[in-house]
């Protein structure tokens, strides 16, 4: 029989065989494009080609490749595939001294999100949601405190049936005081969120300037949790709108950067074949 640590390996290839299923259907889909757009001969170059523009831009190869499969395609090889965007200055993150402006960094951003709003509910566990630009929904991105179960459980969230759901619905931050007892989560939600010993939670929807939510941070507590003060949920709606509008200011230039150089390596080695750096 295998022992404890071996059971745990087995547990863990087997979570990243799952994340990886999840991704795998968007990035052949992106690469499927980018092979017919650019001539290339196999799928392998036009990988190469994704993950070049990637590593540039210091974006997870799944970010690109999201929003490459819901935009319009470039209208020539001559031409910028985004000519009439405008570039805006970097938001400022006054909630946090870890980011430094520039940096661009998504993933330090996040964590510092997730960081700040546990400060501010008083207690580890938590996690980060993103918009989903493919499949529509939220999907995880940071998590802390929280199990495996948990987090492959809500690895993707639908419209209906939670708490971070419906705070991105109504844009609004939405307190669960009971887990236990809220009509708002299904009955394998709640059981998932109860078995990773969470007990309450509250979700702040990450928005822009626009009013639109681009992702949502959510604090869970293993006790029952009254009501928020005015100065705690204050300071979650400046977290919030202060994150969402960086979210859609890195989108709108990191992430379009990205593809940008994409689209000129892919214009200038038109039918040639390239490699995984």
């Amino acid at each position: 029989m295998a022992d404890d640590g071996e059971l745990e390996y087995l547990r863990a290839e087997l979570r990243d065989l799952w994340a990886r299923a999840r991704v795998r259907p968007l990035i052949s889909q992106a690469q499927g494009i980018v092979q017919e757009r650019y001539a290339l001969p196999d799928g392998e170059s036009a990988f190469a080609l994704m993950q070049r523009a990637s590593q540039r831009y210091n974006v997870k190869l799944r970010t690109p490749a999201g929003v490459l499969v819901t935009v319009p395609r470039p209208d020539g090889p001559e031409r910028p595939w985004f000519p009439e965007r405008v570039r805006g200055p970097e938001p400022d993150l006054t909630f946090t001294r870890a980011h430094r402006s520039g940096s661009s960094s998504r993933g330090a951003v996040l964590k510092a999100v997730l960081r700040s709003t546990l400060a501010v509910v008083g207690t580890d566990m938590g996690n980060v949601q993103l918009a989903d630009p493919a499949r529509g929904g939220l999907r995880i991105e940071q998590h802390t405190g929280l199990t495996d179960d948990f987090v492959d459980f809500f690895a993707h969230v639908g419209e209906d049936g939670t708490s971070c759901a419906q705070a991105a619905r109504d844009l609004a931050q939405v307190t669960v005081h009971d887990v236990e007892s809220a009509p708002v989560f299904t009955e394998p939600a709640r059981q998932a969120i109860l078995a990773a010993g969470s007990r309450a939670c509250h979700s702040v929807p990450l928005t822009t300037a626009s009013g639109l939510c681009v992702g949502m941070v959510s604090a869970h507590l293993d006790r029952p949790l009254d009501a928020l003060t005015t100065t705690q949920t204050k300071a979650l709606d400046a977290i919030g709108g202060q994150a969402g509008r960086w979210l859609a200011w890195h989108d709108d230039t990191v992430v379009l950067d990205a593809l940008e150089h994409l689209h000129a390596l892919g214009s200038a080695g038109r039918g040639s074949r390239f490699r995984r750096s």
